[in-house]
């Protein structure tokens, strides 16, 4: 169910021109806390990706900069610079769809869930409906090139 949310807001950026990413931050209880897809060309800015857009939104909402026992649902694996973010805001799971294996930080480039250097480890679930996360990256930028 989250999932077809994120995969939701990914189709709002690949309509809006942005790279078809979109994520969903759930409380423990199940609770929608936000939902955001990219929007780093429109906003101008090189950190609206889906997952700070949502991070900042859920602060926001429980006017709170810890995220504790919250689930991050988001159609890509998270960047270096997300993934910094999620691992500051003590998110406790990320849920993703696609591999990154050119940007990703939960594991196919970089490791920070795991890096025992940091202070928080972030519970990572990957491959989650990632045939159609992959499908949806894959035709953007196929029809770019067009």
């Amino acid at each position: 169910m989250f999932m077809e949310l994120a995969l939701d807001e990914a189709k709002k950026a690949g309509q809006i021109g942005e790279v078809p990413i979109g994520a969903i931050l759930v409380a423990e209880n199940g609770e929608v806390l936000s939902a955001a897809h990219n929007r780093t060309i429109k906003q101008v800015d090189p950190t609206a990706h889906a997952e700070i857009l949502a991070l900042r939104q859920a602060a926001k909402k429980i006017n709170n900069y810890r995220l504790l026992s919250t689930s991050l649902f988001v159609t890509v694996e998270p960047c270096i610079m997300c993934m910094g973010a999620i691992v500051h805001a003590r998110v406790k799971r990320i849920i993703y769809g696609a591999n990154d294996p050119k940007w990703g930080a939960a594991g196919s480039l970089y490791n920070f869930a795991e890096d025992i250097r940091l202070n928080h480890r972030v519970e990572i679930i990957n491959g989650v409906r990632e045939e159609e996360c992959r499908d949806l990256m894959q035709a953007f930028f196929r029809a770019k090139r067009i």
